[in-house]
């Protein structure tokens, strides 16, 4: 896990632009505090921080491979879980290695294969090949986007970075946001590519990017597909149950600390119990976290998302996988506190947060990083398997947009109610994400024989494994590798993804429930209070010090009328959020309010140039 930049510039030679690559680099220093390093070709310079996890001698970054046609240079983020299997195949090939780590596995896979080497990989990666033989930039990232990436084309090559902040640090980069940027900031449907940030590009998960003295061009080498499951319910459970115990193995495997990230739900717990049962084996304990908040366990208040506590589930898992066990406890005080916010937006780059939510992981992750490295999460087993309730809600499931964005209107509120009516009029956000919506569905196939039923759901499993879960994908990475923790996300897995996505409803739900086939496949590990638990999402506060603490500070931002901010908020609508009765438990009424703080200190802290016609 690590930073990773670059810049590609065919009209100079970067050496005089060290200063320039250094700034970009040291952006990252968050995401690799272990190590830094810089490499500098005539046209090309890349820059990378490093957090130390395999081969912490060697691994060091840029890697490079000098042959006579010419230097091959490497800035690697992530981790390939099969890089033992592949080392022995190119070693095969006359291959020979000088570290243990997984990246010169990826340089050497790239001198084999070029950039065919991603249908290869098993893992969780975002990196970028500078191939002096053709002078080309090549850009791979995985195949579910666990790791970000970002690109940025220039008049005479392009800039690159595992977030926008590495970007924008260079002076040919400039902070500025249109309607377009603001409606992905508002509307949460995750278009494809979109960055925000204009002139700025996301490489698309499953993609190749090519850059050279022609210009730019993409290569899709994995997308999810349609395909017909012939296996019953038990070869299904059993096949799950295979897949998660390799998955597992694998993503065990670090010269660090390890330690799991545990909710007491099913996806958190199924993952614990088999990592605690592997590492058994080899007489390790595995150390297990959880976050809870002060008081909210003992007067937890049942609503429309969740209706039990975390906390007696976690200790159940705890006790029954006899894991080392930590609950990290937060107060509101910490929750709303403007400093921790800033950190979250700083390591986000953009106002698309999650509120205490986003908080409460910054805070559990800085405390996990004090005693762990690597962490597996359940993360995305929702997706895969259909845990949400807009999987089981009629009306969700009928309706022609985003699932998600009708559970939000219902529960938690789209923190759109005080955007200035004037912009709310330019953005069109109903047109946008209808249109989103429309392009995110069509080329879906359809097997033969598939009911009407089988279709929607998958549709919006599709919707799901493809857009939704990029948000959270997205928000983990940035929170954890902002205090420097990996944590890793093995319900990604392909080919779990693969197989699961093709199975069809009927199995995904054959007793009625969300996550049938996970449930069963790991029912022999998990407490039968977990096995019988209903979904509950991650835990949000119910303290109503967190709300009035929000509403002092909307006051005190309402005071200021010439803040920027109210070029996009109408301050009127803020300063009746501020002052109205803010129900104790409702999230609805404090999205308002955490959305607009958001956007008020990332234009203090980004200064972005907003062009709002």
């Amino acid at each position: 896990m690590c930073g990773i930049t670059g810049w590609v510039s065919y009209n100079r030679d970067l050496h005089s632009e060290a200063a320039a690559l250094d700034a970009m680099t040291e952006t990252m220093a968050c995401r690799g505090p272990d190590d830094r390093g810089t490499w500098i070709d005539g046209p090309a310079a890349l820059g990378h921080r490093r957090l130390a996890i395999i081969d912490l001698m060697g691994g060091r970054q840029p890697m490079t491979v000098s042959t006579p046609e010419g230097t091959v240079g490497l800035v690697y983020s992530g981790e390939t879980y099969n890089y033992t299997e592949l080392r022995q195949q190119l070693t095969a090939r006359g291959h020979r290695f000088t570290t243990d780590s997984d990246t010169e596995v990826v340089l050497r896979a790239y001198l084999e294969w070029g950039d065919a080497l991603a249908e290869r990989l098993n893992g969780m990666f975002a990196f970028a090949v500078w191939d002096g033989r053709d002078n080309k930039l090549v850009m791979i990232r995985d195949r579910l986007g666990i790791k970000p990436f970002y690109y940025y084309p220039t008049p005479d090559g392009v800039l690159f970075g595992s977030e926008p902040k590495a970007i924008l640090a260079n002076p040919m980069a400039r902070p500025r946001v249109g309607l377009d940027g603001l409606r992905e900031v508002f509307a949460l449907v995750m278009t494809p590519g979109q960055a925000v940030w204009e002139g700025m590009h996301e490489v698309t998960p499953g993609t190749v990017v090519t850059v050279d003295r022609s210009g730019l061009r993409t290569r899709v080498y994995w997308q999810l597909e349609t395909r017909p499951h012939p296996d019953d319910q038990a070869v299904t459970v059993a096949s799950v149950r295979t897949l998660l115990d390799d998955i597992v193995r694998r993503q065990l495997v670090a010269d660090v600390p390890r330690c799991t990230l545990l909710s007491g739900g099913l996806d958190s717990s199924a993952m614990t119990a088999l990592a605690a049962r592997q590492l058994a084996v080899q007489g390790e304990k595995v150390r297990s976290f959880a976050v809870d908040f002060v008081g909210q366990t003992d007067h937890f208040v049942p609503d429309g998302l969740r209706a039990t506590p975390d906390t007696p589930f976690v200790h159940d898992v705890a006790r029954l996988a006899g894991t080392d066990h930590h609950d990290i406890v937060l107060g509101s005080e910490a929750l709303a506190d403007p400093a921790v916010r800033a950190k979250v937006l700083r390591a986000r780059d953009l106002p698309i947060g999650f509120g205490d939510m986003d908080s409460s992981l910054y805070l559990l992750f800085q405390a996990v990083r004090e005693q762990s490295t690597v962490a597996l999460s359940g993360e995305s087993a929702d997706e895969v398997f259909g845990g949400y309730q807009q999987f089981f809600d009629e009306e969700a499931r009928r309706a022609d947009t985003f699932p998600w964005l009708h559970m939000a209107s219902r529960h938690i509120g789209t923190g759109t109610d005080v955007l200035r009516p004037d912009l709310a009029k330019s953005l069109e956000l109903d047109a946008y994400i209808r249109d989103a919506y429309s392009t995110a569905v069509d080329g879906i196939v359809r097997l033969d024989g598939e009911s009407d039923f089988e279709y929607r759901m998958r549709r919006i499993c599709y919707l799901h494994l493809t857009r939704f879960v990029r948000a959270l994908l997205d928000r983990k990475d940035r929170m954890s590798m902002a205090v420097g923790l990996e944590v890793r996300v093995p319900f990604c897995d392909h080919r779990l993804v693969e197989y699961v996505y093709n199975a069809p409803w009927s199995l995904k739900s054959f007793d009625g429930r969300e996550k049938s086939l996970l449930r069963e496949a790991t029912a022999d590990v998990i407490p039968r209070s977990v096995y019988d638990r209903v979904k509950s999402p991650y835990p949000s506060t119910q303290d109503p010090q967190y709300g009035l603490a929000l509403q002092e500070q909307a006051k005190d931002l309402v005071a200021r009328p010439d803040h920027p901010v109210f070029a996009v908020m109408d301050r009127e609508r803020v300063d009746e959020a501020a002052h109205r009765e803010l129900p104790a438990s409702s999230q609805a009424a404090r999205r308002s309010l955490e959305r607009t703080l958001d956007l008020a200190l990332w234009m203090d802290m980004y200064e972005p140039e907003l062009i709002l016609s």
